[in-house]
């Protein structure tokens, strides 16, 4: 039976002593500070990708973000490994890490010639102070000083040692009805482990643009196999196919770029966009977009991290709420997909829209709005539409527990992406 797994409730909260409830260390991509903006996680060749490397090798993960107060403070990190759904695995550090358990961020530059002044951070990992031992998930934590108790941000890290391979096809719904609006994920394990209970060893996690709002989970091979698991089944891993992301340009705040309306200069700088309108299912955008993904960015600058200036972007939709009940939300990479007060809209009846502004850096942003009702049922196509043909990536991540072992190890990972015609 398929089982569609909302990270956000995979997310695990953990009160440290002396922590305040306001702080709850969340096991999931998550920002605890106001003044940290701009937070930037990825494998290090290939800005904005999914922060996955192979263990033991010289791929390496950058992990960027702004300070807005500015100065420069001591900002410790650690990471701590997990378990597939994202709860720590309660090992102990020499079981996962090589090195030392925590390291001071050295590399820090400040902002330069901006309204808005910034101290920009930014470090590698693994390296010689921190270095996993063996594959799997890891939260990164970023804290003050040498409190643990002050994490100012949390980041997931996925390394892998590769150990099986992973075909993926993305073909149309088995649904008649779903077969213009949804996509279909199918893919088969082909590992060298002698497995004896694949049920119980193997968890796949499936997910739609590297969004953990859309991970599915996958605990039942369809057919088992000599060496190969193969997950088919008819009703298995569907996904509604959306519509291409929409997008706005704010390199230059000299002209309007794309899909900006106005912008205008006092204490700080604000961007007004266009008013979005929602799509529904009639109108397909046809669009080259990112995948959600945000790249910063400046054509008034040398530097795109420290000439990049802040402003205050004004989104809004005209559109009614679709349910009684609900919240409107805009979301992407930038915001990690995390449906909070931050990325939540504001309801004008009298002009029938949805508003909110959001401090955002300087560069090129993906976003699309959601909504969600009153019960927390999380719909993406309500005000996007959705349509076979939209380009999306899919991630497919292998997990394998051992018999009697005490953690779960990453041990296969695929990408692709749906091709155009």
């Amino acid at each position: 039976m398929r089982k569609l797994v909302n990270l956000f409730l995979f997310s695990f909260l953990i009160i440290l002593p002396g922590i305040n409830a306001a702080a709850q260390l969340v096991y999931d991509n998550k920002v605890y500070q106001p003044n940290i903006k701009t937070v930037e996680c990825y494998k290090t060749d290939k800005e904005q990708s999914l922060p996955i490397i192979i263990l033991k090798s010289a791929e390496t993960i950058t992990l960027a973000f702004d300070d807005l107060k500015g100065g420069n403070k001591n900002y410790n990190y650690t990471i701590e490994h997990c378990t597939y759904d994202w709860k720590p695995s309660r090992i102990n550090k020499l079981d996962y890490l090589e090195t030392f358990d925590e390291d001071i961020i050295f590399k820090y530059r400040f902002s330069f010639n901006t309204l808005q002044k910034f101290t920009h951070y930014e470090l590698k990992l693994p390296n010689e102070q921190i270095k996993p031992k063996i594959a799997g998930n890891y939260l990164l934590k970023v804290y003050e000083g040498n409190n643990q108790n002050k994490v100012i941000l949390t980041q997931r890290l996925y390394i892998t040692n590769n150990a099986v391979n992973v075909g993926v096809e993305i073909v149309p719904s088995s649904g008649v009805e779903f077969r213009t609006t949804k996509q279909k994920v199918n893919f088969t394990i082909f590992h060298p482990m002698n497995i004896v209970n694949p049920n119980m060893e193997i968890k796949a996690i499936v997910m739609q643009n590297n969004n953990p709002q859309t991970s599915i989970l996958n605990t039942k091979p369809t057919f088992v196999k000599p060496n190969s698991l193969v997950y088919n089944d008819i009703n298995l891993n569907e996904f509604w196919g959306g519509n291409e992301y929409r997008k706005f340009d704010t390199r230059n705040f000299r002209y309007k770029g794309e899909h900006v309306q106005d912008f205008y200069r006092d204490t700080t700088i604000n961007v007004i966009l266009v008013t979005d309108q929602p799509f529904g299912n009639a109108r397909y955008s046809n669009q080259i977009d990112e995948n959600g993904n945000f790249f910063i960015r400046n054509q008034e600058g040398r530097d795109n991290v420290t000439d990049s200036d802040y402003a205050d972007v004004l989104f809004s939709l005209n559109a009614n709420p679709p349910t009684a009940k609900g919240n409107a939300y805009v979301v992407g990479r930038f915001n990690n997909y995390i449906l909070d007060e931050n990325s939540k809209l504001d309801f004008e009846p009298s002009r029938r829209r949805f508003y909110q502004n959001i401090k955002l850096k300087q560069g090129l942003y993906d976003y699309k709005y959601v909504w969600v009702d009153e019960d927390g049922k999380y719909n993406d196509t309500i005000f996007e539409g959705s349509f076979f043909e939209t380009d999306n990536s899919y991630q497919v991540m292998v997990y394998y527990r051992k018999p009697g072992a005490r953690w779960d190890e990453l041990v296969g990972f695929s990408n692709l992406s749906t091709v155009r015609n």
